[in-house]
């Protein structure tokens, strides 16, 4: 096939065939089909779309693209759990471990940042020595031992999702809905799953700014995995201001650990509760009582020591990487918070280094805002509205008028 004329067939609005996305798709995987034509075709869909037809032809070609989950008979019943995206969502960090509770396997591949929005992968590697990288077999060994694992992506598994999804992010097609759906669902349905709950975000900070959009969006996953033979539930939350108060690498895990230990921000542990109840056995009661008298947290620390972290940090994990510079915002205005901007934080973060601008960037874990005001919550003159953690003192200051700039009161 000509790559130039599938590129220009999407351009001009004309529906692929599944010949012609799995011929591009498994071309791009195998490295024989050059970044810049990749691009192109991405740009083109971002602008044209995909009907549903294409966009399940999308998903089976990434998610054939390397190899898939096959687990023994004895296997437990299999859940993951999938987040849309969104400005100190933490939540997987929480979650599987909690799910890995209950009589089930949870085989999380996750990804790292993408956009303004925070990685699952880039904050777990925070913690010193955690290793994401793992063979499937080896994966499949630790679910065997401790009913959880939370990896990235092999050379083998999704490959073409992997170059892909480094791609979108520095392309400015990250909020393309097919390729949203195929990047999701290739990865989850690679995992060969029972059962799957997405969570759609809406809002400023996520990629999906209305909520009818992200209702689309979430009705076409539900279809394609659907097609695909995955009971698939959605949730659908709002993202205009940061979930939790920090937004950061090491500053999410320290409020996972808080929560894992049955404290931290109520709106988090709700969500992890809520969205767990979806496709665990046990109900929402017991799973906050598995928070609260440390099965969960015993849990993680199984989870951390199997992926070769370090345990013996994590019950003062604020001091494993302190940044050189933290500074305090305060009010100036007395009444009722109104606004913190999603999207303002997660711009100012990546600015700060907790995120990438490029495929190559290095995270920085130590940076972020943590001690975040939330909507609705009083403040006077000289309120504290967060904490900005950064490298320098003018990388501080351009935090902190950034940051202000998104926050509103009356």
């Amino acid at each position: 096939m000509h790559i130039p004329s599938i590129i220009e067939k999407k351009r001009d609005d004309k529906e692929l065939s599944e010949e012609e996305i799995s011929f591009f798709i498994s071309s791009f995987g195998r490295g024989e089909l050059a970044e810049y034509q990749m691009s192109a075709l991405a740009m083109a869909i971002f602008f044209r779309g995909m009907s549903l037809r294409e966009t399940v032809a999308l998903t089976k070609a990434m998610m054939h693209s390397g190899d898939v989950f096959e687990y023994p008979a004895d296997a437990l019943r299999i859940v993951d759990k999938h987040s849309t995206g969104g400005v100190g969502d933490k939540v997987s960090i929480v979650l599987a471990p909690l799910l890995a509770c209950d009589d089930v396997w949870v085989p999380m591949v996750s990804g790292r940042g993408l956009g303004i929005t925070g990685g699952t992968l880039d904050k777990l590697e925070s913690i010193p020595g955690f290793n994401v990288n793992m063979e499937i077999d080896q994966a499949i060994a630790q679910l065997r031992n401790i009913s959880v694992v939370m990896m990235g992506q092999t050379d083998s598994f999704c490959p073409a999702d992997r170059k892909l999804y480094a791609l979108r992010d520095v392309t400015a097609t990250v909020e393309s809905q097919p390729l949203l759906v195929s990047s999701i669902l290739s990865k989850k349905l690679a995992e060969s799953l029972d059962s799957l709950v997405l969570d759609v975000k809406f809002g400023s900070g996520a990629f999906m700014k209305k909520r009818e959009d992200a209702e689309t969006l979430g009705a076409t996953m539900q279809q394609v995995a659907s097609e695909m033979g995955v009971e698939t539930h959605v949730i659908y939350h709002p993202m205009d201001e940061p979930l939790g108060h920090a937004v950061g690498n090491a500053l999410e895990i320290c409020e996972c650990i808080e929560v894992l230990k049955g404290r931290g921000p109520k709106e988090l542990r709700d969500m992890v509760i809520e969205l767990g109840e979806k496709v665990s056995i046990v109900d929402a009661t017991q799973l906050g009582d598995w928070l609260d008298d440390g099965t969960a947290w015993e849990k993680f620390q199984k989870l951390v020591d199997a992926h070769g972290g370090n345990v013996n940090v994590l019950d003062d994990f604020s001091n494993v990487h302190p940044a050189p510079v933290i500074r305090d915002i305060t009010s100036d205005c007395s009444g009722v918070v109104t606004g913190v901007d999603a999207e303002t934080v997660g711009r100012a973060s990546i600015a700060l280094g907790a995120g990438r601008g490029r495929v190559e960037d290095t995270i920085d874990p130590a940076v972020g805002f943590d001690q975040l005001a939330k909507v609705g919550s009083e403040v006077n003159p000289g309120t504290i509205l967060g904490r900005v953690h950064a490298r320098t003192e003018d990388d501080a200051e351009d935090a902190i008028r950034a940051f202000l700039a998104g926050f509103s009161c009356e």
